[in-house]
């Protein structure tokens, strides 16, 4: 059984599985850092706000403020993207490439006495894996508590402190900030100054003042008062 899983042809599948075990541990490290890569990784989607019909009910997501009806906004939607965190998302791609692969070749196996070549069983592979994603991800929006799922729009930051929490950021290049909705939710967001004469240190307190893109626009925490 050990020969099957490590012979040439279930390298990218077992891979997959390596991947998802150590993205799991990542995230369990960075959480207790109070850095969260699932955060950041939300934090990385552009906004838009659709209603586009991919076998979804109307409202069923939003990405946030801008409106798009391209194709890779309906890909967005369709993956549940928006819905459910985005690292659950990739962990459930993982897991189903990693174990739909590996029952494929097991059957190719037993059909024909030899698995396929790994570039050409990827192919089948990845596309049941997308569509599992699709159809577990709509069970996770039913079932993850929607304090968790419910999106924040990233426009309503605006306004609030940020906590620079890795990196420095200058403009140009933006660094990474934590603040705190409404609802007492961390989030994180890229982060620059609005002068390019000014540089945030880890662990400054910003005020975010725009948005352009992915990234925020910040000065200085002009008051001690305000807090994340």
């Amino acid at each position: 059984m050990t020969d099957f899983f490590l012979t040439a042809e279930n390298i990218p599948f077992m891979i997959s599985l390596g991947a998802m075990v150590m993205l799991g541990l990542l995230e369990g490290v960075t959480a207790v850092l109070g850095l969260g890569v699932s955060s950041f990784l939300d934090s990385l989607l552009p906004e838009v706000d659709v209603d586009v019909d991919v076998g979804l009910e109307p409202g069923d997501f939003d990405l946030g403020d801008v409106s798009s009806h391209g194709p890779i906004t309906k890909l967005l939607g369709w993956l549940r993207i928006g819905r459910v965190p985005v690292l659950i998302l990739l962990v459930v791609y993982l897991f189903a490439f990693g174990f739909i692969g590996l029952f494929f070749q097991a059957a190719m196996v037993a059909t024909f006495q030899a698995p396929l070549p790994a570039w050409l069983a990827v192919w089948p592979v990845f596309v049941a894996a997308i569509y599992f994603v699709h159809v577990t991800g709509g069970v996770l929006a039913k079932v993850i508590p929607k304090d968790e799922t419910e999106a924040v729009s990233e426009s309503k930051f605006v306004g609030r402190v940020a906590c620079i929490t890795l990196g420095t950021a200058r403009m140009g290049n933006p660094a990474q900030a934590r603040l705190k909705d409404s609802f007492g939710l961390s989030h994180y967001v890229m982060v620059e100054p609005d002068d390019a004469e000014t540089s945030f240190e880890q662990g400054t307190n910003v005020l975010l003042i725009g948005r352009e893109g992915a990234v925020f626009r910040a000065i200085d925490n002009p008051n001690e008062a305000l807090v994340d």
